[in-house]
């Protein structure tokens, strides 16, 4: 899993006020709770002058085989002037009034590109408005980096603070025995302990939902745990997502797409629970989660048919399939720029099942990685709660007060342990309290009950 030191110093420093370590003291640290990391990178050095700015005016040149914008964007007195900064951009993702990152000449940028005041389709350009690649955050991006009105305060100012800084990414080895670790919440418990730090799960109480949405038929044949549902409708359909969440998923070797599904790509990050965004007026009728019928065909979101075998478990409507459980969405429900009402879904599909399902069809997913190594059953209402929350904060809108969910949280098991058996094992002695402590910081509950021995 790919990781950002700055995320995780920032959950683990919200209880922990002023903790911070060294990249190679993290690395050590994930070492000690039994993590290998396949190394760690910082983030591309850039120097010079890289600012906030905002585009005050767009003029469309035409003449070219490719549109081509000359922009007037106001960098306050960053050029030392305090005039508009004549840029030549060919993005078309940004309007007037739009708030973006501007590296000024003078300044570096990743793969020892200068910006420099030059001539080009006729103007002279002032300087680049940069994309996520360009500031070296991800190999690819599609348009610059556009900012919400929270950064119109810091015009002319430094960016890259503002930005997230300078960052170390962590390639985490997690083993299949340990799918807990594929989240900020996992791995954070762990190092956690590892430096003897508080830890406060990240998981909270869950909301009050009143009735029921729509009926889901979630039937035995699918060994399928727990399946919720719920429901956001009237939300802003041109919304981004912040540029915090941006940066968190591009970080984490994810492409930002929209809004509602970048929620459920970050909900899945932090907490390890994989979510699906539908478009609500998409979904016909209530919702039926079965074993596919061989020889069935779906097209999954990556714009694939695939046939399907009897052992596949598929959601659908009243219209059809909609998504190969565990694995992959469909394009019939997909999230469109026209997107108003969205369903969220969170569930726990069955390990083995969705692993072969993943191998049958040669299609690996962020979502199937976690479901074939467990996801918590615990969490499911809790992540729809914070996925609404995040929909609703940054894309407007209300959350229906009703929420589907089927099936129960597994009871939680009793494992007696001898208390002496982790000396005896180790070679090392242990307290009793020791023990207690390593047990609760892993999310156990802990009680004596006979002399020298406890149970989680």
């Amino acid at each position: 899993m790919l990781i950002s030191q700055n995320w995780l110093h920032g959950v683990l420093g919200e209880h922990n006020p002023g903790w911070t370590v060294s990249s190679e003291e993290l690395d050590s640290g994930f070492v000690r709770v039994g993590f290998e990391t396949e190394g760690y990178e910082p983030l591309p050095e850039i120097t010079g002058p890289v600012v906030i700015g905002r585009v005050k005016e767009i003029e469309e040149l035409t003449e070219f085989k490719k549109p081509i914008r000359y922009c007037q964007v106001d960098v306050g007195d960053a050029n030392g002037t305090g005039e508009l900064q004549g840029i030549i951009c060919g993005a078309r993702n940004f309007d007037e009034g739009s708030l973006v990152p501007v590296s000024l000449p003078g300044a570096e940028l990743p793969g020892g590109f200068k910006i420099a005041a030059r001539e080009t389709y006729g103007h002279i350009s002032n300087g680049m408005i940069c994309s996520a690649a360009e500031l070296g955050l991800t190999a690819k991006s599609e348009g610059i980096i556009t900012l919400d009105e929270s950064f119109a305060e810091y015009i002319g100012q430094d960016a890259l603070p503002l930005l997230g800084g300078a960052d170390t990414v962590f390639d985490v080895n997690v083993t299949p025995d340990r799918g807990y670790a594929l989240s900020m919440r996992g791995l954070g418990r762990e190092i956690a302990s590892a430096f003897n730090l508080k830890f406060v799960d990240s998981v909270g109480e869950v909301s009050q939902a009143s009735g029921s949405l729509i009926d889901i038929d979630l039937r035995e044949e699918t060994k399928a745990i727990r399946f919720g549902l719920r429901k956001v409708t009237g939300i802003d359909p041109k919304a981004q997502s912040p540029f915090w969440m941006q940066r968190i998923l591009m970080l984490a070797g994810q492409r930002p797409v929209n809004l509602a599904t970048d929620v459920t790509n970050y909900v899945m990050l932090y907490l390890g629970q994989p979510m699906h965004a539908f478009d609500a007026n998409k979904v016909a009728g209530n919702l039926v989660v079965r074993n596919a019928q061989a020889g069935e065909n779906f097209e999954t979101l990556d714009h694939v048919n695939r046939e399907l075998f009897a052992e596949d478990v598929v959601i659908c409507d009243d219209n059809g399939i909609q998504s190969l459980a565990g694995v992959m969405g469909g394009t019939t429900s997909e999230i469109s720029d026209d997107t108003t009402d969205v369903y969220f879904e969170a569930a726990t599909w069955d390990p083995i099942t969705v692993a072969r399902t993943s191998r049958r069809h040669k299609l690996s997913s962020e979502a199937s990685r976690r479901f074939e190594r467990g996801v918590d059953p615990a969490i499911v209402e809790y992540s729809l709660d914070l996925a609404c929350e995040l929909l609703v904060q940054y894309g407007g809108g209300h959350v229906e007060d009703a929420r589907t969910l089927v099936g129960e949280v597994p009871e939680a098991k009793v494992v007696a342990l001898d208390a002496s058996k982790p000396s005896r094992y180790a070679g090392v002695e242990y307290s009793n309290d020791t023990i207690v402590a390593r047990l609760e910081e892993v999310g156990c509950s802990v009680a004596a009950f006979d002399e020298g021995k406890a149970f989680d």
